[in-house]
């Protein structure tokens, strides 16, 4: 004769235990919140072991909690925000799952809701990252500096090399011109002497006398020209030749 009869729920069940803070493999310090999602799979194995849901949530709570402990002990933080997550979620619903059967119920599903690093990891992390910047932008501006002096040395060298090129061209320019106007002033010379020993008296008269006073015998040869220039005056000839 059955004297009490027991109820429980055949739907999936929600679990949302508080979040825990973990230590994975490379001993970072984590914030997980876990959901679980359960059903009665064996009502009277529930019945014996726990009883109700207060205390089967209670009981597999602890198994959630211990189990992501241990998993993800032996995970780095790269591996647990990789693709790697969803086999490492699987691995934690089994071992869930393989424990909690002997409460009478079935782990369907087990996820991280949230994994978030502790406030002062953050910020250590946040300073450490800003001070590994800070020291790349450093290095970058020093990389600048010193690549603008090479630019800078090799441009007033390029620039010396170049002065120097163009002195020497110039230099040779310069000898060739003259030594090309005196062929041809030598040559223009020879063909007419006496007008070429005008010419230099002229020069002479011109640099020479200037203001300065002078006192000459008229058969000087300084008046040569000049003697000449009177004797013909009157009759509008040329210098004679």
């Amino acid at each position: 004769m059955v004297q009490n009869v027991v109820l429980y729920d055949k739907r999936i069940l929600d679990l949302d235990p508080p979040a825990e803070r973990v230590i994975l493999a490379d001993q970072k310090r984590i914030e997980v919140d876990t959901f679980t999602r359960f059903r009665i799979a064996d009502p009277l194995s529930f019945y014996k072991t726990v009883n109700s849901e207060t205390q089967a949530r209670s009981r597999l709570g602890a198994i959630i909690t211990s189990t992501t402990r241990r998993v993800l002990g032996n995970v780095t933080l790269p591996t647990l925000l990789s693709a790697e997550r969803n086999a490492i979620m699987n691995q934690i619903r089994e071992r869930v799952n393989t424990e909690a059967q002997a409460l009478g119920v079935d782990v369907t599903d087990v996820r991280i809701r949230r994994a978030d690093l502790p406030d002062e990891t953050s910020q250590a992390i946040y300073a450490r990252m800003k001070s590994e910047r800070e020291r790349e932008a450093r290095e970058a501006r020093a990389q600048g500096q010193e690549l603008a002096q090479q630019i800078r040395a090799r441009a007033d060298r390029e620039k010396v090399v170049l002065l120097a090129e163009a002195q020497k061209k110039a230099q040779i320019l310069r000898g060739e011109g003259e030594g090309e106007a005196f062929r041809i002033w030598a040559e223009a010379n020879s063909r007419d002497i006496r007008f070429y020993d005008f010419y230099r008296a002229l020069q002479f008269y011109r640099s020479s006398l200037g203001e300065a006073t002078w006192v000459l015998s008229p058969s000087s040869d300084l008046l040569h020209y000049m003697n000449i220039a009177r004797q013909v005056k009157g009759e509008g000839a040329a210098v004679p030749r």
